[in-house]
């Protein structure tokens, strides 16, 4: 993954934590989760390339909060 990408999918992951009401303290992911995040999001996007970037996201990390 190119590192421009990484940077703006974690900042997306990042403020949609926080619109699911987690602040930066609360927000604290290991280099895997982040890694395993941004995978899953990618191949997401792979896989349903009509879908929005930001709807994908948000339904990824609706699926890690929640499980």
């Amino acid at each position: 993954m190119a590192s421009l990408d990484e940077k703006w999918i974690k900042k997306l992951i990042r403020n949609c934590f926080l619109q699911y009401g987690h602040d930066t303290e609360s927000l604290f992911l290991h280099d895997f989760e982040w890694k395993q995040l941004c995978e899953k999001i990618l191949l997401e996007k792979t896989n349903h390339e009509d879908m929005d970037m930001y709807e994908i996201v948000h339904d990824v990390i609706y699926e890690y909060i929640t499980k």
